[in-house]
């Protein structure tokens, strides 16, 4: 029997109405000869109000303790879902993480997949035609509940995919994958198609659809990847590889990434020493460096790199605990700044790319402050006031 992975993201699953709907939706996928497995969000925006909780109990939570009340939104929603697919007549089981078996390392509160071992599902299988399982959590071997972070119950999804060897379809409140954010601009077009690169270079810089894990994952297991809008007939998008693909332009889209911070640091002299206590902070606290530049002269050690705002809290005590042994240490955390960037696979092969984009933020009176390129990427820090006029320009600058 044909097996496949849905998930579906908080603002489908926002109120009760929709999640019938999902369900007869899935009822209808049943009655046509498929098992499936469907991932879930917790509905709304409840993880938003179980943050706000604890900020009115405690600054300082325990990890341990902030990921076990985080995946409660998760288990809720697994269990409405189960109990509207059962009242009409679809066997469906709801599970947590740890039911599932989904085996996590690492930080409690940013984990990472170990393992997912598919014979939980084909046991179920035998009893059960939906598997609802509660996105974004899993268990680490101390046998404490952990979470995977932003973008999390995507990357729940693909991986069940990859354990079951199934299609991953993902449905949220977007219509596909746009060559740049049609909020921004209107005339923005939607892909039929995008490589995995493509998709994992527009998730890591601001093209917040997907979460780059997820698409790493579909990559790595080549698992067919498809994103479209919850209950619509509109076509979506599939994500694949690149081979696949007849049309390769230079440029396939624009991101802009405002969920970032720009961080500065100075200090008088070079001091390995100092860098080496600053990077294992940042990776104990698992916060990930994007763009970085360094320059050692005679006026000691400039550094500037990128991270995401979320991490700003653990940033902020990163360096005043620096600070204390490096008194001389200087740094700033500019929130002010947005990341926008060209991605295409099509760079490769065709020159001019880099200088055009400049040359197109020069002409529209655009500075940028720092800069970084990949084999498919260009990527400029620029004012924030400036993110959408970029848009526009460099989309229509390359007749994206």
């Amino acid at each position: 029997m044909e097996r496949s992975v849905l998930k579906f993201g908080g603002s489908s699953v926002s109120d009760f109405t929709k999640i019938k709907s999902i369900a007869e939706m899935l009822k209808n996928r049943v009655e046509q000869g498929e098992q499936l497995i469907v991932v879930v969000s917790a509905m709304g925006k409840t993880t938003d109000e179980l943050m706000a909780n604890v900020s009115s109990l405690t600054s300082t939570p325990k990890d341990q303790e902030l990921a076990l009340l985080l995946t409660t939104g998760e288990q809720q929603t697994v269990s409405y879902l189960s109990m509207v697919l059962n009242d009409i007549g679809v066997s469906a089981r709801a599970m947590t993480g740890y039911q599932a078996g989904i085996k996590t390392t690492g930080h409690h509160l940013k984990s990472r997949i170990a393992e997912i071992d598919p014979e939980t599902f084909n046991q179920s299988f035998n009893h059960h035609d939906v598997l609802v399982v509660a996105g974004f959590q899993g268990v680490n071997d101390d046998l404490e509940i952990t979470t995977l972070g932003r973008g999390g119950s995507d990357t729940t999804a693909v991986a069940l995919a990859a354990s079951n060897q199934t299609p991953c379809e993902i449905y949220t409140d977007v219509d596909g994958v746009y060559a740049t954010d049609p909020r921004l601009y209107k005339e923005a077009r939607r892909l039929d198609y995008v490589s995995y690169e493509e998709m994992m270079e527009m998730s890591a810089l601001g093209a917040g659809v997907l979460e780059t894990r997820s698409v790493e994952l579909a990559n790595n297991y080549n698992i067919p990847l498809y994103l479209g809008r919850t209950l619509s007939n509109v076509k979506g998008t599939w994500i694949m590889p690149q081979t696949e693909i007849l049309e390769k332009k230079a440029v396939t889209g624009v991101a802009l990434d405002t969920h970032m911070m720009h961080v500065t640091i100075s200090y008088p002299l070079p001091d390995n020493n100092l860098l080496t206590a600053l990077f294992n902070e940042l990776e104990a606290g698992s916060v990930n460096v994007d763009m970085i530049s360094q320059i050692i002269n005679l006026e000691g050690l400039q550094m500037s790199f990128t991270i995401k705002d979320t991490d700003v809290l653990q940033i902020t005590n990163i360096f005043e605990s620096l600070t204390e042994q490096y008194s001389a240490l200087d740094f700033k955390i500019n929130e002010d700044y947005v990341k926008i960037s060209l991605i295409g696979s099509g760079m490769r092969d065709m020159s001019g790319v880099a200088s055009k984009a400049f040359l197109t933020l020069i002409e529209n009176d655009i500075p940028f402050y720092q800069t970084t390129t990949s084999e498919i990427s260009i990527s400029s820090v620029i004012d924030a006031d400036n993110g959408e006029r970029a848009v526009h320009a460099l989309y229509k600058a390359f007749e994206i």
